[in-house]
């Protein structure tokens, strides 16, 4: 079973061409849908039946708006309580449509054939790289990832990318070995969770993917100045371990 796991908030807009995207992926396994709805305010939730009516689909609801890590983590937890098989996949990726899912299919297997337990997305990687992004934010990704890459002497390049492939065996190996799988509520969900596979022992590989900011419909979901202080809040809590 190939997991495919997608915070949402507001994301009407988007979830449309989400779904038919998912949809149109060309693979023979059984895919089930894990859509974790972060209190949308619109019409995000309303839609998903209809965007999905003949697909395995289960919509998770968080209690309050809680930010992405906490529905990574909702997300998870239900999909390892329900898989079935050692050789299911988690493929996380955010819901505004940035995401490259032509690299699904490679995702998968490099973790099926090639026993990797984590693929990462990587604008960083040779043939990555941002479309229609801020010269802005490019700066301020690119100085926090070298500085985070030296912190915790990470060898891959992309730290906070939600587009990934997990292995149920490592997630539940970090599961075992850490109160929670993630505890960050913010986007600093992805670091938290890659230093944790890290230390789990995970094969790690990286795959070159560009970022297409002009696909979403509407402004990011992050806030730089917010995700800033969760950066640096993590990283004084981490340095005391």
């Amino acid at each position: 079973m190939i997991y495919f796991l997608i915070p949402l908030f507001n994301e009407e807009g988007n979830i449309r061409e989400l779904a038919s995207s998912l949809v149109a992926l060309a693979n023979a396994e059984n895919k089930h849908y894990v859509l974790v709805n972060d209190c949308s305010t619109d019409r995000t939730a309303a839609l998903i039946p209809d965007c999905f009516p003949n697909e395995r689909y289960t919509l998770l609801t968080n209690p309050v708006n809680s930010g992405p890590g906490y529905s990574f983590n909702a997300g998870m937890e239900f999909i390892i309580n329900h898989s079935q098989s050692k050789s299911d996949i988690i493929i996380t990726l955010e819901g505004d449509n940035t995401s490259d899912l032509s690299l699904a299919p490679l995702m998968i297997e490099l973790i099926r054939q090639w026993n990797f337990d984590l693929v990462l997305s990587s604008v960083y990687a040779q043939g990555g790289g941002f479309s229609q992004t801020s010269l802005m934010r490019k700066m301020i990704s690119f100085v926090a990832n070298q500085f985070l890459r030296f912190f915790f002497d990470i060898k891959v390049l992309t730290l906070s990318s939600f587009y990934r492939a997990y292995s149920i065996t490592l997630i539940r190996k970090v599961k075992s070995d850490n109160d929670q799988i993630i505890k960050e509520s913010g986007f600093i969900c992805a670091l938290e969770l890659l230093v944790k596979a890290i230390r789990a022992g995970a094969k790690i590989i990286e795959i070159p993917m560009m970022l297409h900011s002009n696909k979403r419909v509407g402004k990011s979901k992050m806030k730089i100045i917010k995700t800033s202080f969760e950066y640096l809040k993590f990283l004084l809590r981490y340095s005391m371990k």
